[in-house]
C-alpha cells in the first residue's frame, strides 16, 4: 500500500499528505466492492492460523517437535496466563480455546501492518475491531445470563452494593459502563492504536521520499532522519501489535470473569 502511495505522491505536485481516506481501500474486483485487501488479509490470517496448528499437530509426539512446541506454548500462554489466571482454574479452561483463537488472530492481523506488500492491519479499519468487540460482548452477556438468569444478571451488572440513596446515581453509571462503555472501548482501543501506528509509518515513509526529492539541498539532508524514524516506528509497531492483542484478550477474559462472579 505504501509503495503505491509513494508512486502517486511522486507524480503529484504539490504532494498530498496521508489521511483517513487511505484506510478505505477500494474493492479488488469491480463486481465485488466488498472484496478488499482487508478482506483477503483476514481470510489469509484465518487460513494461516488453521494451517499452522494442523501441521503442528499432524503427528503429535510425547517429545514435541519445534512446531508442536511452539503451538503448545502459544496456547498454553493464553490458557494458563489469561484464562486460568483471570477467570479461574475451574471455569477458565472452558474459554481458553476462544481466548487463544482471539489472541492469535489479533496478533497475526496486527503484525500484517509491518509486513512488506501488506503493510496495513485490518484492525486499522474500525469495522474489524468492532466485530471482534461485538463477539466478546455477546459472549460475556450470554455467560452472565446463563449463570444468573436474565433478571439476576441485570441486577448484578446494574445494582452495586451501595447505600440506597446513592443507587439513583450509580445505577445509570453501571449500566453505561457494563453495556455500552465496555464494547465501545474494547473496539476503539485496538482501532486507535493500529490506525495511529499505520498513519505514523505513512507520514515518515512518504515524508522521506518527499524530502529526498526536494529541490532544496538543506531539506534533502532531513530525508535520512525521516527514513530512520520509519524504521524505529516499525519496530515499535511490532511491540504494539503484540501488546494490543494481549490487552484485547485479557480484557475479554476479565469481562467474562465479571459475568461469572457471584457478587458485584
Amino acid at each position: 500500500m505504501v509503495s503505491g502511495q509513494v508512486s502517486l505522491l511522486a507524480d503529484a505536485r504539490p504532494p498530498f499528505p496521508p489521511g483517513v481516506g487511505d484506510f478505505f481501500l477500494p474493492g479488488i474486483a469491480g463486481a465485488y466492492p466488498w472484496l478488499t485487501k482487508f478482506t483477503l488479509m483476514v481470510w489469509f490470517a484465518v487460513a494461516l492460523i488453521i494451517l499452522f496448528f494442523l501441521v503442528s499437530y499432524r503427528k503429535p509426539q510425547l517429545v514435541p517437535t519445534k512446531s508442536q512446541w511452539l503451538a503448545e506454548s502459544m496456547y498454553g500462554f493464553i490458557r494458563d496466563g489469561v484464562a486460568k489466571e483471570v477467570i479461574g482454574a475451574r471455569d477458565g479452561l472452558r474459554f481458553a480455546p476462544y481466548l487463544a483463537s482471539l489472541f492469535l488472530f489479533l496478533l497475526v492481523t496486527n503484525v500484517f501492518g509491518i509486513i512488506p506488500f501488506l503493510q496495513i492491519s485490518p484492525n486499522a479499519h474500525i469495522a474489524f475491531p468492532a466485530t471482534l468487540a461485538i463477539l466478546s460482548y455477546i459472549l460475556y452477556l450470554a455467560v452472565g445470563v446463563r449463570k444468573h438468569g436474565l433478571v439476576g444478571y441485570f441486577k448484578l451488572a446494574a445494582i452495586p452494593p451501595a447505600p440506597g440513596y446513592l443507587l439513583p446515581l450509580l445505577i445509570p453509571i453501571e449500566l453505561v459502563q457494563n453495556f455500552i462503555t465496555r464494547p465501545v472501548t474494547l473496539a476503539l482501543r485496538l482501532f486507535a492504536n493500529m490506525f495511529a501506528g499505520h498513519l505514523l509509518l505513512l507520514v515518515f515513509t512518504l515524508g522521506g521520499f518527499v524530502l529526498a526529492t526536494s529541490s532544496s539541498g538543506l531539506i534533502k539532508t532531513f530525508s535520512p532522519f525521516s527514513f530512520l524514524m520509519a524504521i524505529v516506528i516499525t519496530l515499535f509497531e511490532l511491540f504494539v501489535a503484540a501488546l494490543q492483542a494481549y490487552v484485547f484478550t485479557i480484557l475479554t477474559a476479565s469481562y467474562v470473569e465479571s459475568s461469572l462472579a457471584e457478587s458485584h
